[in-house]
């Protein structure tokens, strides 16, 4: 781009030369007509430059704000899973499933606290009472997923819906398990394309996000949280959008 910008700003001084070199030479009855060109090319070089300028800046302004939108979805659909998981054990690979999840679940309230019984074994061995600790986990009550993570709010029910982005746009939602040390680990992904987010931006302005490889960028091609991969339920955003675990 700098280069783009000196090569024009070159241009626009070498067309300024050549309407100062038109006054000078050119008879009197073609300076109208050419000096007129020449300014019509230096305007129009001018616009280009501040555009090449102003174009990105713009471009970065929208991305971030329809960035920042997309996150926090991203964040309720990782806060569902998290609780779905918590609760069955497993990830759910479907919308319709988790939203119905939320609607209906209930978390079992749980207090853990340490406390000592008999050891009848040691005591039969050695003659005096021992003891052994043991924890004991007792049931409080339970309470609502849906009032744990989303309180008064039911803007879940639209998790699946990608924002700012064309009319339908879905988020993708995956899950199943890996295999780590003989254990199977549920794992889950939910991502949406950058293509998806900035659908109506300046194509090769999109085509450069998409490559981007930066620590306080988001690199790759899309926007997602977990991983279908590895154990990880983090999202591939930099903390300057927030927190992404």
């Amino acid at each position: 781009m700098l280069t783009l910008i000196i090569v024009t700003i070159v241009v626009i001084l070498v067309t300024i030369g050549l309407v100062k070199l038109v006054d000078k030479f050119i008879p009197s009855k073609f300076k109208p007509l050419l000096q007129l060109a020449l300014w019509v090319a230096i305007a129009f070089l001018a616009y280009n430059t501040f555009q090449s300028v102003y174009a990105p800046i713009q471009f970065n302004k929208e991305k971030n704000k329809r960035y920042a939108e997309v996150i926090e979805s991203l964040n309720d659909i990782r806060d569902a899973q998290l609780a779905h998981r918590k609760v069955t054990g497993k990830f759910s690979g479907n919308f319709d499933h988790l939203i119905k999840f939320v609607d209906t679940a209930v978390y079992t309230l749980t207090q853990r606290r340490d406390s000592s019984v008999l050891d009848e074994v040691m005591t039969k061995q050695f003659g005096v009472d021992m003891y052994k600790d043991i924890v004991i986990i007792d049931t409080l009550g339970t309470q609502s997923v849906k009032d744990s993570l989303f309180k008064n709010s039911d803007h879940y029910k639209t998790m699946m819906n990608v924002p700012a982005a064309k009319e339908g746009a879905k988020f993708e939602l995956k899950s199943g398990y890996i295999e780590q040390n003989g254990t199977r680990i549920p794992v889950f992904e939910a991502l949406v394309k950058k293509n998806v987010i900035l659908f109506d931006q300046d194509k090769d302005l999109v085509s450069q996000e998409n490559q981007v490889v930066s620590v306080d960028g988001v690199n790759g091609d899309a926007l997602k949280v977990g991983s279908m991969d590895e154990v990880n339920t983090a999202g591939n955003w930099p903390k300057t959008y927030g927190s992404n675990e």
